[in-house]
């Protein structure tokens, strides 16, 4: 049996062995293109304007030999005829090497000089010579490889043509000199190209480097590398701060997976201790069984306190990760009198304590209502596990340039080696039977940051705690709701 094998030749892959230029020589190529148009274009006006120039320096040399003869004709010998005083003028005026003069009267021979023969024989100065143009005409002839420029000029006498006189310049020295002017003209147009190039060179060089570091940070954070930075040292342009910037943000984001990575931590170990107290209880009424009431209830009543506290603890993280998103504020005018008093009367039921409120400013104020009043209760709650009862818990309110607000109780205080950390989460100053979340602090600072404020804590050991919640002067509003000014 015979089987067929068929060969598959592998596709060779669009455009694979093709050299393809980097960004840095695909910028020089353009870069070199068009300077080296526009130096083209500047050679050729140069030795167009060289030429044109030369020209006109041929035409008023000519003119002057023509003007020359016409103004010698007048002061003539008495009844001496033009032919013979055109022989004469052509003798005793000998034309610059290089120039030819010719003088065709009628009915006589062609006077010339220089080389006069051989230009008087090509037809555009034997059609001048034979018919004299009615003005002054300029045109240029070919006398084998030399160009010669014309100028043909009717000689007058009173109202009638007596003749023609016809002054030509060769052009050759200006062949000779174009080259030269071209080939100068080009040397320089080819080191301007070269010190362009390398000047852009140089220029792409540094700015594609930093480019080329960039990418390559990039590529390793997408890696999962944040450690690595950029470092940018040179000049503090455009591209000094593209890669500071790019520094900025890595530097953003290693500490934000870093917090995530520590939150998660955190997370798992204060979810961790509730689920294991409830399960150890469940377990234990599943060995002793069910049959005591009491004992029932006292577990049932445990595991809802612990999941109680779990959801809370659950709710203050979502509050706290929401914090870092743009929309966490959402600002609206509030009426300071009526929110530190409604902040009063809410506090006033959570313990016996001598509550105090101090002046308030008549003012509106721009603030997320629900999260600055959450975040001054926990405040309130902090002082009232601090205090006992009959101690005083004072909410006070000040205006300007910012906007104030601070909770201060008399009750024991925070240690000094653990002011530097209450703000932190799952951190807590109260006695370690106390039960919290450790959230609420940190909250509170979070609240602040994203009005665009801070907190300030003053604490002595038995001597009570401040703590104040300092917002920016935009989150005070001019106007106050009669109408009158507020500030």
């Amino acid at each position: 049996m015979l089987v067929q094998r068929r060969l598959i030749w592998p596709r060779r892959r669009p455009g694979r062995g093709r050299v393809r230029l980097g960004t840095a020589g695909r910028l020089l190529t353009l870069h070199g293109f068009v300077v080296a148009l526009v130096l083209g274009v500047v050679l050729l006006q140069v030795i167009r304007d060289f030429t044109v120039h030369y020209q006109n320096t041929v035409l008023a040399d000519l003119g002057d030999e023509l003007s020359g003869f016409a103004a010698a004709y007048p002061g003539r010998a008495p009844g001496q005829t033009l032919e013979a005083f055109s022989r004469a003028y052509l003798l005793t005026h000998p034309v610059p090497p290089g120039e030819v003069m010719l003088i065709s009267l009628p009915r006589e021979p062609t006077l010339g000089s220089g080389q006069a023969a051989s230009l008087a024989r090509t037809p555009a100065v034997r059609r001048e010579l034979q018919s004299p143009p009615a003005r002054t005409r300029v045109t240029e002839v070919t006398v084998g490889s030399v160009s010669y420029l014309t100028v043909a000029s009717p000689i007058v006498q009173g109202s009638s043509t007596q003749g023609v006189m016809v002054a030509a310049g060769s052009l050759s020295r200006l062949q000779g000199e174009s080259a030269q002017v071209a080939l100068l003209a080009a040397a320089e147009a080819g080191v301007a190209l070269l010190v362009a190039l390398l000047s852009a060179y140089l220029i792409l060089r540094r700015v594609l480097r930093t480019v080329g570091r960039v990418t390559e940070t990039a590529v390793e954070a997408s890696q999962g590398d944040l450690t690595r930075r950029i470092g940018y040292r040179g000049v503090e342009d455009e591209v000094g701060r593209m890669a500071a910037a790019f520094d900025g943000m890595l530097g953003k984001i290693s500490a934000t997976v870093a917090s995530q990575r520590e939150l998660l931590a955190d997370v798992s170990h204060q979810l961790r201790t509730p689920l294991t107290v409830a399960k150890g209880h469940l377990e234990i009424l599943r060995r002793s069984g069910v049959e005591d009431p009491r004992e029932v209830a006292e577990t049932t009543s445990l595991v809802v306190e612990e999941l109680d506290h779990m959801s809370a603890l659950v709710d203050q993280l979502l509050l706290l990760g929401h914090s870092l998103e743009p929309d966490f504020i959402q600002r609206e005018p509030v009426d300071l009198r009526s929110f530190m008093g409604d902040l009063k009367t809410a506090a006033a039921v959570l313990a016996d304590r001598n509550w105090v409120l101090g002046p308030v400013p008549d003012v509106v104020v721009l603030v997320d209502q629900a999260k600055l009043r959450g975040a001054l209760l926990n405040l309130i709650d902090n002082s009232v596990k601090a205090t006992s009862v009959g101690d005083t818990i004072k909410l006070s309110a000040s205006s300007g340039p910012g906007l104030t607000l601070g909770v201060m109780d008399s009750g024991h205080g925070i240690a000094p080696e653990l002011q530097e950390v209450v703000f932190d989460r799952f951190r807590r100053a109260g006695p370690q039977h106390q039960r919290g979340s450790g959230l609420g602090l940190a909250l509170v600072k979070a609240v602040a940051e994203g009005h665009g404020g801070y907190v300030e804590l003053y604490s002595a050991v038995g001597h009570g705690t401040t703590v104040t919640m300092v917002l920016p002067p935009d989150c005070l509003q001019r106007t106050a709701p009669g109408g009158g000014e507020s500030l």
